[in-house]
């Protein structure tokens, strides 16, 4: 537990830290008004912090900055709410109050505003990554070397993609994986098709398919068909503004990270409901180990549609991005109530 003066004191080091991104000395908390300690006793309690593991102090520095912990104990015991301005929150009323047709416009449209209110990277992930469900599978021979192959869902969507059978590999075989596939994957949520695939259905294909292991490679690339078309972006490119991600290899592998749906889907389909914040190693991911990301999910009748995120740097303004997560969750459980009920 920390005591009232060192939990002030962190406080006011985040803070700081948020806006400025460079290291916080002692002197300059102590010239803000809420503090009122000495800078000698704020110097003694950041030793202790950084003692604790609360705070780093980079080598350059006298000042310190936030350790992910830090990070941790601030959005969990410190952190303020309500820093979204009246104008920002009247801009997304005014938006769902509009009758707006398409639902897909819809998500388009608060993955820009989350990435233009906030000046980092937004995520949403549409209704049907998570209630879309195999209905079946086909595939269909053109000649000895392509094929057609086609996912029907449970909601009608049809997707085809041509695809190059394996050298040496029969038709019959194919059908028997896709047989196979049929009775394993029928009303499986789309973003479980690989994990689902390479864990547990592959063992199975190795004993009854001949040439396994180049059909699963086919399948590869027919299970990603449409999955863009269920997640979008905004402001993938706000990383190079902040000063931590001057790094160009450190930035290019967050960005190769985003460019890899299959592994956003992933990602946020283990996300529980409500607000949830991931600092630093918390995340899953390596490529965002340096990143904090805040996610929050929208519903109706309790049932989770989907998921809207912020990704930034641990540096991230936590109260404003919690804050507007949860208003704009709360407007599109509304909006979706309108098209599902």
């Amino acid at each position: 537990m920390l005591t009232e003066r060192q939990r002030q004191i962190l406080s006011a080091i985040v803070d700081d830290y948020i806006r400025s991104a460079e290291p916080v000395g002692s002197r300059s908390i102590s010239k803000r008004g809420n503090v009122g300690f000495s800078p000698a006793t704020i110097r003694n309690e950041m030793s202790d912090l950084e003692e604790m593991g609360f705070l780093e102090q980079p080598h350059t520095s006298a000042g310190r900055i936030p350790s992910h912990k830090g990070y941790r104990y601030y959005v969990d015991h410190l952190v303020k709410y309500g820093s979204v301005s009246n104008d920002e929150v009247d801009g997304l009323k005014l938006y769902f109050a509009e009758k707006i047709q398409e639902m897909e416009q819809v998500i388009q449209q608060v993955a820009m505003i989350l990435s233009n209110l906030t000046n980092y990277t937004s995520i949403v992930l549409g209704p049907e990554v998570f209630n879309t469900t195999l209905k079946r599978l086909q595939i269909v021979p053109l000649n000895e070397q392509t094929a057609v192959a086609i996912i029907v869902t449970n909601t009608g969507q049809v997707e085809n993609k041509t695809v190059t059978i394996p050298e040496g590999v029969q038709m019959s075989e194919v059908e028997k994986m896709v047989n196979l596939l049929n009775s394993r994957l029928i009303n499986v949520p789309l973003y479980q098709f690989k994990t689902k695939l390479f864990n547990e259905i592959s063992q199975e294909m190795s004993r009854y398919v001949s040439g396994y292991e180049e059909l699963l490679g086919m399948l590869n690339g027919v299970l990603d068909a449409g999955e863009e078309d269920r997640v979008f972006l905004s402001g993938t490119t706000n990383m190079l503004t902040q000063p931590e991600f001057k790094d160009v290899e450190k930035v290019k592998t967050i960005l190769d990270m985003l460019s890899e749906t299959h592994t956003l889907v992933r990602l946020f389909a283990e996300t529980p409901s409500g607000i949830q914040v991931r600092i630093g190693q918390e995340n899953q991911i390596e490529a965002i180990n340096d990143c904090s990301l805040i996610t929050a999910t929208y519903s109706v009748d309790g049932q989770t549609l989907g998921t809207i995120g912020i990704l930034g740097p641990t540096r991230m303004e936590y109260g404003k991005v919690i804050h507007l997560l949860d208003r704009i969750s709360k407007e599109l459980n509304h909006v979706m109530g309108r098209w599902y009920r």
